[in-house]
């Protein structure tokens, strides 16, 4: 959103003369960045962090200014320094690659007959199970031709009633069925939900025995988690979800604490769309294992543990390098002096990491975090601090994309437009050396489409005007910023997106309106009461209620709620489908996963403000704390 205005809309803009001996150093300019000075010699001031969540200062001007009062920096040079580096020796690496050579070997035995404790009364189950395995606890990037290998195999005995335990097996397996029905959809497979319908009763229904053993409780941990890969009109899949959630959450009345608890306390939780791959990872660690009800020999999952708490641990020595070269970019360009802000530069970084944890990917997770900084300090200017002056003086430097605009920039705005000018150019010189083209003139693009969205929402808090429901969303689409914190670390990736396959990614594709769509209306279930009392009233819910005169509050949100579960369900599809246009699944991915961890940030509250709850916890399981290893598998 934006913010109220204290100067007319009409007040003229400088026309700023080229800044004679500029250096892209800033020295100058990070010296000046808490003082609010124009460049027509207007006052300054510092605002307070004990300021009120909402509060209003004045320079000696007597311009009105708000402040939220966001808490601070949650994660300073201390805690990163002491973030352990101890998996950097060589030894650590050295044992994980041996373990990637032993399980590529289980993988395939598996191909050979009655090898590795499999039968063909259990083989489609084993080679489902490896691949879930490796996949759930982070390690599937070493797999990635086994695991094509072994579900190929499966889908040869897919049938429209599912699959049994193995190839030869006479009678179809829930078990095996909603896991192969899950990992299939996932991988780019054409297979129907409509498999589930054979494990109803004659009324239609799924059904349990009376008393919850593991394996049922098992089963219905697998349909459930099928039952989340739906696609839109799939009532097959809504009713096992329904179902499974249900038993599951009766099951854990009943058993005691243990693995298989917390596995199901976890499902349930984060389901699909809010789980983080990293953050999966460490929970499966811990009840890995526990798995009583498949017959696995203790050297497999012995070997699969091991690799996994090593990749965990040495990802975890490369993080720290990473935070520091993050903290110094933070500081550089002045902004702990911004004081007004959120700063959450961290914890931007550690989803990135919980959705791409591959050591080549370094661009990617750094180019995450500080996009997603600038945008949050961007957001806190546009929605409370900026004058409507100063805001049309960053909206045009930005339209001329020129380092010597920032002459006439508020002196705390020139530290923040210099990061972006240079972050942009930055990541443009990464991506030309995977996608063999100049990218800036199209990030450029989407920064000033951003830009205006911004501008546009800040004109509405100004006049008091309050959008129609479709006025706002078409806006708030583009001003959430799921695109340009998805475009640029994209395209860092190790493949190539030639114009083509972009546009089926990113704007103006309907894969990319559905993710901005999403997060626009999410984000607002968590964020209209404080963006409201900050005198910021256009929000998704407050639009509806304005469209539908009589509607309740609480109406308002239930309705954008479902709204979000059925866009949820378009998403699957586009990113599944299997007319996909050429476009691998794994191109998509990254966008997809980017908005799982913006979903999951308002999973409970806006995460993006209130980062010292869940966000925090977050930060300190998959970034701060290794895993044990204890040498168990030597």
């Amino acid at each position: 959103m934006a913010l109220v205005s204290a100067v007319p809309l009409n007040s003229k803009l400088c026309l700023c003369k080229t800044l004679f001996g500029f250096s892209h150093e800033l020295k100058a300019i990070h010296s000046t960045v808490p003082n609010l000075g124009m460049c027509r010699g207007g006052k300054s001031i510092v605002p307070s962090m004990s300021m009120s969540s909402t509060t209003s200062v004045s320079n000696e001007d007597g311009v009105p200014r708000r402040v939220a009062g966001h808490h601070s920096n949650l994660w300073d040079d201390d805690s990163i320094a002491s973030l352990s580096t101890s998996y950097e020796a060589p030894s650590y690496r050295e044992r994980a690659d041996r373990l990637i050579g032993e399980v590529k070997n289980i993988f395939d035995l598996m191909s050979v007959e009655d090898g590795v404790s499999t039968s063909p009364l259990n083989d489609l189950h084993h080679r489902l199970w490896m691949v879930d395995s490796v996949e759930r606890l982070g390690i599937d990037r070493h797999f990635k031709h086994e695991i094509n290998s072994a579900l190929d195999h499966v889908y040869s005995y897919w049938t429209e009633k599912g699959i049994g335990r193995g190839r030869e097996s006479v009678v179809t397996d829930l078990n095996s069925t909603a896991l192969g029905l899950r990992a299939l959809r996932l991988h780019g497979y054409t297979v129907s939900s409509h498999v589930l319908d054979h494990f109803k009763n004659e009324k239609g229904q799924f059904t349990c025995s009376a008393i919850q053993t593991e394996g049922e409780i098992r089963d219905v941990i697998n349909l459930f988690r099928a039952s989340l890969i739906a696609f839109p009109g799939e009532k097959i899949m809504e009713e096992a979800e329904i179902f499974s959630t249900m038993y599951l959450k009766d099951a854990l009345q009943k058993i005691p604490p243990s693995g298989l608890s917390q596995e199901i306390e976890y499902l349930l939780e984060f389901g699909w769309h809010t789980n983080l791959p990293r953050m999966e990872t460490r929970m499966y660690i811990d009840v890995f294992g526990e798995d009583t009800t498949f017959e696995t020999p203790y050297l497999i999952r012995a070997k699969l543990l091991e690799l996994a708490k090593l990749e965990f641990n040495i990802f975890h020595s490369l993080v720290k390098r990473e935070l520091q070269s993050l903290s110094r970019w933070w500081k550089d360009y002045g902004f702990p002096e911004i004081t007004f802000s959120r700063h959450r530069h961290v914890e931007y970084y550690t989803l990135a990491a919980c959705i791409a944890n591959d050591p080549k990917h370094s661009a990617f997770r750094l180019g995450f975090g500080k996009i997603c900084h600038m945008i949050t300090v961007l957001d806190d200017i546009y929605d409370t601090f900026g004058t409507m002056e100063e805001l049309e003086l960053l909206t045009a430097a930005f339209k001329r994309w020129d380092p010597s605009s920032i002459e006439c920039l508020p002196d705390y705005m020139k530290g923040v437009y210099m990061a972006v000018y240079d972050h942009i150019n930055e990541m443009a010189r990464e991506a030309q050396k995977i996608q063999g083209r100049d990218t800036v003139s199209y990030a450029r693009k989407s920064w000033e489409a951003f830009i205006d969205a911004y501008m546009q929402e800040a004109k509405w808090i100004s006049s008091g005007y309050l959008p129609t429901f479709d006025e706002y969303l078409e806006n708030g689409k583009v001003s959430f910023g799921s695109r340009i914190t998805t475009l640029e670390p994209m395209l860092t990736l190790g493949f190539p997106l030639p114009p083509r396959i972009l546009q089926e990614i990113d704007f103006p594709s309907k894969f990319n309106d559905l993710i901005c769509a999403i997060l626009r209306l999410k984000g607002d279930t968590q964020c209209y009461k404080a963006d409201r009392a900050r005198g910021e009233e256009a929000s998704s819910v407050s639009c509806y209620m304005k469209d539908h005169p009589g509607t309740t509050e609480e109406d308002a949100v239930n309705q954008v709620n479902a709204m979000v579960d059925n866009l949820t369900k378009e998403l699957n599809w586009e990113l599944l489908r299997p007319d996909s246009n050429g476009v691998p699944i794994s191109y998509k991915k990254p966008a997809f996963d980017i908005c799982r961890v913006f979903h999951y940030g308002y999973k409970y509250r806006d995460g993006f403000s209130v980062a010292s709850v869940e966000i925090k916890n977050l930060v300190t399981r998959t970034v701060v704390e290794t895993v044990p290893l204890k040498g168990e598998f030597v």
